[in-house]
């Protein structure tokens, strides 16, 4: 089998990945001291220009960026699924089908998020809205640790190390695979 490295994911895109990682962290971690407050406020308008990026490159960025080559029906959703359960999982170059699925979970949680997070701390809507806003970081906190137990689940399944990916930019090209994708 033929494996050359071809760029998956674009610069942008990944520092898009790790600076919202890290925003997301730092706010979790600075959410109960009023001490940090000014510091959580800051991470979180990061993480909201953050999210607000990844949306315009999700329409206009290059090509595996763009939400048009990654995010599929629910067919495809399951029959990926079903591939993984068959232990011959379809390849994909980008995100597979079930990753898009969760980019776009994270990306709306991470609005509401935001969004409720900036109303609380600028007092509009009361007490409901700090409500959304720790049950929405909450979610996609939750979120995250699936999506990192999927990223170690499709490395040892694909054989490739996804996280070197997203580092990288990188991924192998998969040859001469029935039933795989490209």
């Amino acid at each position: 089998m033929n494996r050359e490295k071809i760029l998956v994911w674009d610069l942008p895109t990944r520092l898009f990945h790790w600076l919202l990682a890290g925003t997301f962290a730092g706010a979790w971690l600075t959410a109960d001291s009023e001490r940090w407050i000014g510091v959580h406020a800051a991470l979180g308008y990061t993480f909201a220009g953050l999210i607000a990026f990844r949306l315009i490159w999700g329409v206009v960025g290059t090509r595996y960026a763009r939400f048009s080559s990654f995010v599929r029906g629910p067919g495809a959703v399951l029959s990926y699924l079903k591939s993984l359960l068959a232990f011959r999982p379809q390849h994909h170059l980008g995100h597979n089908p079930a990753g898009g699925w969760a980019v776009l979970a994270l990306l709306g949680l991470g609005i509401v998020t935001a969004a409720a997070g900036f109303l609380t701390y600028n007092d509009y809507g009361g007490h409901w809205l700090e409500e959304l806003h720790e049950g929405a970081a909450s979610a996609m906190l939750a979120l995250v640790f699936v999506h990192i137990g999927a990223v170690i689940v499709s490395s040892l399944l694909h054989r490739e190390n996804l996280v070197r990916a997203m580092l990288t930019g990188r991924k192998k090209l998969a040859r001469a695979h029935p039933g795989r994708r490209g």
